[in-house]
Order: C-alpha cells, then structure tokens, then sequence
C-alpha cells in the first residue's frame, strides 16, 4: 500500500510507544482509537522536545483537522515505533504526517495518518504566528 506522505515532507521526530494489553478492544487488536492517542502523544513529544511549552492560558498547538488509514492490525504485546514528518508551513499552521510500524518490523508499516496543525494565542482564541523555533525545524 502507497504511503501518502508528500515528497516535501520532512523527517523530525521518532518515538517507540508501548503497545498496553488495555489498548486493544474485544476483537483482540489494538482499538482504532488509540492510534489518535500514538499520534498525540508523539506530536506532544516532539513540540516539547523543541523547548515549547504548551500553555492553555497563553500559547500552544490545536488539532484542526486528524486522520489515519489502517493497513494491518498491531497487537499485545510489541511496541509502536511512530516516526513524525512535517509539510507545507504557513504563517500559524502546518500539516503532521505519521508512520507507526512495529519495531522489530520498522519498514512494514502498520498505519499512516495526521494532522493539520495551528498555533494558536489560546486566550485571544486566534492562530498566532509560529515561534521562530519551531518554524526553523518546518523548513531546515
């Protein structure tokens, strides 16, 4: 199955998550809901790895659009390897691109997805422009 990663993207974080025996729902897989909380937890992980603290009284990140596409089922026990690339930076958002493979099978990927990403000024309840730091990482 074809990846749909844009050939613009570009690499800036990797993460292994332990698969928990509590992610998988009764039909013995993981629950397609968690692979929205894989991507989460690895888009937080790489936004505060940069130094950015997300801050719901000041400035932080908003999910405006997310999706994933299911290609095979991971399973109790392993762990996820999630590898996050980025694309097309504007001046408050731009999009995430994830691949989740299992670890001891890192080319064989398991699920594709992301996420439109925006900076927003949370009490104002407006997109911000992005930090130079995390603009820097879109483009570099």
């Amino acid at each position: 199955m074809k990846i749909d990663i844009p050939d613009e993207k570009r690499r800036v974080h990797e993460m292994l998550i332990p698969i928990r025996w509590g992610d998988m729902d009764a039909m013995g897989h993981i629950n397609n809901t968690v692979y929205f909380r894989y991507m989460e937890t690895a888009r937080i992980d790489w936004v505060t790895s940069l130094g950015l603290a997300l801050d719901p009284a000041g400035e932080g990140i908003v999910i405006v659009n997310a999706f994933c596409n299911f290609i095979r089922q991971f399973e109790y026990p392993g762990t996820v390897l999630i590898r996050t690339y980025v694309s097309a930076p504007g001046r408050s958002s731009f999009d995430t691109w994830v691949t989740m493979a299992r670890t001891e099978q890192p080319e064989l990927i398991c699920a594709t997805g992301g996420a439109t990403v925006v900076w927003v000024n949370t009490a104002a309840q407006k997109s911000a422009p992005l930090p130079d730091r995390l603009r820097r990482q879109l483009v570099e």
